[in-house]
């Protein structure tokens, strides 16, 4: 993966939260980084969210919607989600008819867990320097190609 990632990429990723969690290699990278801080299911959720909300059969979405449910949602999911109760009983009353946005809230949430809490441990972390760093020596930068 690291011959992939591009230096200019990398660097983006301190601009914002969102320019991590929207670039190519940034969820993989950022998710790595979760996993040293046992707090993977956050960017998990986030991403299995967003495939979510491509769903267009609502046979499917049905069935995925229940697994986002057992997974992370409710009380003692083995990847269980630091949501309120409320938003928590929205999600259960959706379940029955989910629709693409049921799990905006969650997502929303658990964007701005992720934004201020790990984001910035993450950008001051020995992980993202040096991976910085490997690809300064390198010279790996995509606008040479």
């Amino acid at each position: 993966l690291l011959y992939r990632l591009s230096l200019e990429e990398v660097l983006q990723w301190s601009q914002s939260f969102e320019k991590l969690i929207t670039s190519k290699y940034g969820p993989m990278i950022y998710q790595t980084y979760l996993e040293t801080e046992h707090s993977e299911e956050n960017i998990k959720f986030w991403l299995d969210c967003e495939a979510y909300k491509k769903i267009t059969s609502q046979r499917k979405r049905i069935s995925v919607a229940r697994k986002l449910f057992t997974d992370y949602v409710e009380s003692e999911a083995p990847n269980e989600i630091n949501i309120d109760s409320p938003v928590r009983k929205t999600i259960i009353g959706n379940l029955q008819e989910p629709t693409a946005s049921c799990f905006d809230e969650a997502q929303r949430i658990i964007y701005m867990h992720m934004e201020r809490d790990s984001y910035p441990r993450f950008l001051e972390s020995k992980f993202y320097q040096k991976l910085k760093h490997s690809l300064q020596i390198n010279g790996n930068n995509s606008t040479e190609n």
